[in-house]
């Protein structure tokens, strides 16, 4: 048997062994937006929380870890014209500032926020669909998912779209599906997107080449990270599953995975530990889970 295979029943057992319990709240806010909550992001260092919502806005808060509450003034950024949908943090290595990036539905803009000035400086367009997705790397690249069916490539260097690709989601044509997540592995090297007709497409981004087409899910995918070794793949779908997929072998060759958790309802996201082989779920159950993983 495989170790993929003998680590598959221990999770299990875990999972059906194990009692929850409640963990507790350091800092609780209500009524934060006008609307519904449709994302949050810190930043790097953790000083800052941005959430977006379709009321249309973006708040930008400064946090304190010592103290569990939040600093000064929160920031209120109106330039969107329908639902934030996606945020993240990058850091501006030139002025060690932070920036955040934030995009949704609406004229499908993506904006880049001074968050020292809470000014957007920039608003980019590309896309003819709502932007879905957001994912970053390196201090000035990041990705972006859309309705549209593309996943573009953004360099701040270069104030603009570098790169687009339309995955194919079905064998033998070109036909794509609306992108609703997207991640590139810790290297640069790797893309994956979460699509929703429950496709995930593996691509190579330095030979600007897709690997290959799998579907780990039963329903849309709506969640995609690495492991932050980047030996595995946490997706999350609407069939209420996460998934854990192994990368270490040959990526051109049907990819192991296997159902490593489960809610009552749809899966909405799904995060990595930064350091433990854990990670945490968010559900249209109304839950967020913490999920303890076997070590392999």
């Amino acid at each position: 048997m495989s170790v993929w295979g003998r680590w598959k029943n221990p999770m299990q057992q875990k999972m059906e062994d194990h009692t929850t319990y409640q963990p507790t709240v350091l800092f609780k806010r209500t009524k934060h937006h006008k609307g519904s909550i449709y994302c949050m992001a810190w930043s790097p260092v953790g000083d800052l929380i941005a959430t977006g919502s379709n009321d249309k806005t973006v708040k930008l808060m400064r946090f304190n870890e010592n103290q569990k509450q939040l600093e000064g003034q929160e920031i209120e950024l109106t330039m969107h014209d329908g639902t934030v949908r996606d945020l993240c943090f990058l850091e501006d290595t030139s002025n060690k500032s932070s920036l955040l990036i934030s995009g949704g539905a609406g004229d499908c803009k993506i904006y880049v926020t001074d968050c020292e000035t809470s000014t957007p400086f920039q608003a980019l367009s590309g896309h003819g669909g709502h932007v879905l997705s957001l994912y970053n790397w390196g201090s000035v690249m990041f990705v972006s998912g859309s309705m549209d069916k593309s996943v573009r490539f953004w360099d701040l260097r270069t104030r603009g779209c570098v790169n687009m690709v339309t995955p194919a989601t079905s064998p033998g044509s070109r036909q794509g599906s609306p992108v609703a997540a997207v991640c590139v592995d810790p290297s640069g090297r790797l893309l994956v997107s979460g699509h929703e007709d429950s496709s995930c497409v593996l691509y190579d981004i330095r030979g600007n080449r897709p690997i290959q087409c799998f579907k780990p899910h039963a329903s849309d995918v709506r969640s995609i990270r690495f492991s932050p070794s980047a030996y595995y793949l946490l997706t999350a779908g609407y069939d209420n599953k996460l998934v854990l997929t192994d990368l270490q072998g040959d990526l051109t060759m049907p990819l192991p995975s296997v159902v490593v958790a489960q809610h009552a309802d749809k899966v909405i996201s799904g995060r990595w530990h930064p350091v433990d082989f854990s990670f945490l779920s968010t559900s249209a159950d109304k839950t967020a889970t913490l999920w303890a993983l076997p070590p392999i």
